[in-house]
């Protein structure tokens, strides 16, 4: 029975890209208080019916059209709501992966809706004709991440009923590792490059985008300002290859690491570098498209 609702499930609410809410999309039922809402409703009726009085009766029927007309209301919130994804092409240990849903109808209404995944319980509301939300995900792990179930769901007006949905995604996201640092000392790591990379050249003048650790923060507590320190290797190495096997490491984990740590040296200093793994390589390049490249390569390492 549970593997029956299961592929019931999947079939239903599978989400590719985009979806428009029809009835079959939403379910709907008695929510929380709405037990208690029946079990006044029951009272009403038995004590109209016992004591045969019209008023309470009356009473009872009018608390029962309330329901019902709550049933339409919570219902409306979802019906004809266009849902549109969009995710991130690739993650990284350590940053969050982002998941952008849009909202659009074709009328203006107020939808007041809850989303709620295994890391979000969020509360929105869609006013104009195009909304859109991001959800962010955060994972410890490197390789395929695979977006949970969202379940988006409205209680409006009363709180009496509920009407819900899910999106089934079947998206996945790679994920590449968390950058390493290598160790300066290490001489393992000096005898793998033409330079030491502790050999300082000169001081440049910080620039947006600049990573904060190659800030020189003697002059900056000194008060002189904010400063670069460029080194020797990294000004006159033109091309870098990063190789898997000269990884100063004996964890798979930790080579891979010290390769994206290396990766992200070189697109901060606009130097051009490859990749050579076990099984595949990347040509040499720099720019979003190359460490986009890079980061993918690496996740599925």
């Amino acid at each position: 029975m549970k593997q029956y609702w299961q592929n019931w499930a999947n079939k239903r609410f599978r989400f590719e890209k985009s979806k428009k809410m029809t009835q079959k999309d939403i379910l709907v039922f008695i929510y929380q208080q709405g037990y208690l809402y029946l079990i006044l409703i029951f009272i009403t009726f038995i004590a109209g019916v016992n004591y045969a009085n019209n008023l309470i009766l009356g009473f009872c029927f009018l608390i029962g059209s309330i329901l019902c007309i709550s049933f339409y209301l919570t219902f409306k919130q979802l019906h004809g709501l266009e849902i549109t994804s969009a995710m991130s092409e690739v993650g990284q240990v350590g940053n969050s992966v982002q998941l952008t849903l849009y909202f659009q109808q074709n009328v203006k209404q107020n939808r007041y809706l809850w989303i709620k995944t295994d890391q979000h319980l969020e509360k929105i509301l869609i006013q104009n004709s195009k909304e859109k939300i991001t959800l962010n995900f955060y994972t410890n792990e490197r390789g395929k991440f695979q977006f949970p179930n969202v379940q988006i769901y409205a209680v409006y007006p009363f709180g009496l009923v509920r009407a819900w949905t899910y999106l089934y995604l079947k998206n996945h996201v790679w994920i590449a590792p968390k950058s390493l640092e290598f160790q300066t000392e290490n001489k393992y790591v000096q005898q793998n490059f033409s330079q030491d990379v502790d050999d300082f050249r000169e001081l440049r003048d910080y620039q947006s985008g600049d990573s904060l650790h190659a800030v020189s923060w003697k002059q900056a507590a000194r008060g002189q300002g904010l400063y670069v320190k460029i080194f020797e290797q990294f000004e006159d190495q033109h091309h870098v290859n990063i190789v898997y096997e000269q990884m100063p490491a004996n964890s798979h984990e930790e080579r891979l690491g010290l390769m994206m740590g290396l990766v992200e040296h070189c697109e901060q200093f606009k130097h051009e570098y490859s990749l050579i793994l076990p099984h595949c390589e990347l040509e040499k390049g720099v720019g979003e498209t190359q460490l986009l490249k890079a980061k993918l390569l690496l996740a599925k390492a």
